[in-house]
């Protein structure tokens, strides 16, 4: 086993500096050709400034949706005992397996005007009067194609760490009269706290670089529902390579201050334990 020891961590390595380091490697490179005055410019044009807002704000409230249901989720498929339980679980990862373009027309058959369900919101219904909603071309429909692709994310996260909590813990705060609540709240939560930041944080990242459900059902217009990642593929389409490569940029530090956010909340949340 020894003589394995020197090459497989090489190996591991230069697999990785291939797929992760390079391409970023490449992208922060071509941002050398351009002066800090030309790309502060682009990265904070008005058009860029509101795809950003778009993005950041849809993300959250997709991540913040997923983790409150992804947990309920993963306790249901963990504590309870169901008919189609595993059919259920297998369903969680279907973002994951569904191509973004069946994605998209699927969403947009189910919930946009005139859709199977999306004609409860039409102009002139009862749910249209008091709630109006439209779920594609519109705000709601980039929050809910976000919510599709985040949704497995805080389930397979949560789902190992109540695998292992031992019911012992639970059953002693019982027997010392804490309530069903206290006891999720003072015994589980807690332990389940590392997880579900996890959990938020990929969700949240998955939102801000989602692409293909996105751009076929947001409309992508301009200062309204026009997302960042649709913003860059623009720009590339049009040639303007110092555009695209700023954003992506912008993009990509948002992702490693997420990362690197999780890293350090999780350190805290383990040491007060």
């Amino acid at each position: 086993m020894k003589r394995y020891t020197l090459w497989l961590p090489g190996f591991v390595y230069g697999y990785l500096g291939f797929l992760l380091l390079l391409p970023l490697g490449a992208l922060i490179g071509s941002s050398w050709q351009y002066t800090w005055p030309e790309l502060w410019q682009l990265v904070t044009a008005p058009v860029a400034l509101a795809a950003y807002q778009l993005t950041l704000v849809t993300a959250l409230i997709a991540a913040l949706v997923n983790t409150v249901l992804g947990l309920v989720l993963a306790w249901v498929l963990v504590r309870y005992e169901f008919p189609g339980r595993r059919w259920l679980d297998s369903l969680v990862d279907l973002p994951f397996a569904m191509p973004s373009v069946v994605a998209a027309i699927t969403l947009a058959t189910l919930y946009g005007q005139g859709g199977v369900i999306g004609q409860l919101w039409d102009e002139g219904t009862l749910l249209g009067h008091l709630l109006p909603l439209n779920f594609t071309a519109s705000v709601q429909a980039v929050v809910l194609a976000q919510l599709f692709v985040t949704l497995p994310f805080v389930v397979r996260t949560v789902q190992p760490v109540l695998w292992e909590l031992e019911p012992e813990v639970e059953e002693a705060a019982y027997t010392l009269g804490a309530s069903p609540w206290l006891c999720f709240r003072r015994v589980i939560l807690p332990q389940l706290t590392p997880a579900l930041v996890t959990g938020f944080t990929l969700a949240l990242a998955r939102g801000i670089g989602e692409f293909g459900v996105v751009v076929l059902i947001s409309g992508n217009i301009p200062y309204q529902t026009l997302a960042a990642t649709v913003y860059i593929y623009q720009q590339l389409e049009a040639f303007n390579y110092p555009a695209a490569t700023a954003i992506a940029l912008v993009l990509l530090v948002v992702s490693l201050v997420l990362f690197s956010l999780t890293r350090w909340v999780q350190g805290r949340v383990l040491l007060r334990m």
